[in-house]
């Protein structure tokens, strides 16, 4: 039995307190004051015996027995949605939503294609897509507000309760416009990198730690012109517009390569490719949409040229 003392409001605050690492943004999104938020964790610290945060510096942090509730906690609120969003959708007549979270590099190159395949088959669902880094989009596949990622495979501290299926494999490249001067051939694109603006993946991208090692296994250890950005659309004017260099994954300026506004800098960065693929919660079942929209993205990933 459910122990009757646990309400939907106490799942509610506990992830969105998880979501937020903070009392105060959890409380301005859920519209009530930070002492409720407070009372409601611990009622429901006093209900699993277990403290689900504790104190980091300034912040807080989910502890380790926090982390396990989340997994649960997650799924209810999901299965709770589903089931509130089921009933709507058969009053109202309005499909089953379907929400994917995709990586730039999916966006671009993949969902376009999965999209106009998924249409043809005529479900009725509302499809919402949002794109963004890697860590935000799993956090909200965690907590139930999204059905499905779709990008690169995270770290594997990160993919505790989920579940990816690999699709194809991608590498970073080095992207400049058409008539660079680094294209001439005649200067050492890695002795030359510090000569030009350089865009960066941010600290929080998933191709950020590839990027690191591969620049530091090759003697540079930093660049003085960096620049952060995950805006595929600040690097694509950015980089045509100027000498800036832009380092990214294939699949984001694959289609400005093909026209040829962009162009790769003759550097073997291999080393760099990783798996891209579908991650689920590992508890959860797709809806009859989900797995059809699943379907599309996995022919539309077929098709696919497997160079950079």
């Amino acid at each position: 039995m459910v122990d009757a003392r646990v309400k939907f409001r106490h799942l509610q605050t506990f992830v969105e307190v998880a979501r937020q690492k903070s009392v105060m943004k959890a409380a301005e999104l859920l519209h009530v004051s930070q002492p409720a938020v407070t009372k409601t964790i611990r009622e429901l610290e006093e209900v699993l015996g277990v403290a689900v945060f504790e104190r980091e510096g300034r912040g807080i942090k989910i502890t380790r027995y926090g982390e396990v509730f989340l997994r649960h906690a997650g799924a209810a609120l999901t299965a709770l949605r589903q089931g509130l969003d089921s009933v709507s959708q058969e009053r109202s007549g309005d499909g089953v939503p379907v929400r994917i979270g995709a990586l730039p590099t999916v966006s671009t190159r993949i969902m376009p294609r999965a999209m106009s395949l998924f249409l043809k088959e005529d479900t009725g669902a509302r499809i919402k897509i949002v794109t963004g880094e890697n860590a935000v989009l799993l956090e909200q596949l965690r907590v139930g507000d999204l059905d499905l990622v779709v990008g690169r495979l995270a770290a594997p501290e990160k993919m505790t309760g989920f579940s990816f299926e690999h699709l194809y494999s991608e590498q970073v490249v080095f992207a400049v416009r058409a008539g660079h001067p680094l294209l001439s051939g005649t200067q050492s694109a890695f002795a030359h990198l510090g000569d030009y603006p350089v865009l960066m993946p941010t600290r929080a991208s998933i191709i950020r730690p590839f990027v690191e090692h591969f620049l530091i296994a090759n003697g540079i250890p930093g660049l003085p012109n960096q620049i952060e950005t995950v805006s595929d659309a600040f690097g694509r004017a950015f980089v045509r517009t100027s000498d800036a260099i832009w380092i990214i994954s294939a699949g984001v300026v694959a289609s400005d390569i093909d026209d040829g506004t962009l162009a790769i800098l003759p550097i073997d960065t291999s080393e760099t490719k990783g798996p891209v693929g579908l991650t689920m919660r590992a508890d959860s079942v797709p809806s009859l949409p989900l797995a059809i929209l699943m379907q599309t993205i996995r022919e539309a990933a077929s098709d696919i040229s497997q160079k950079p």
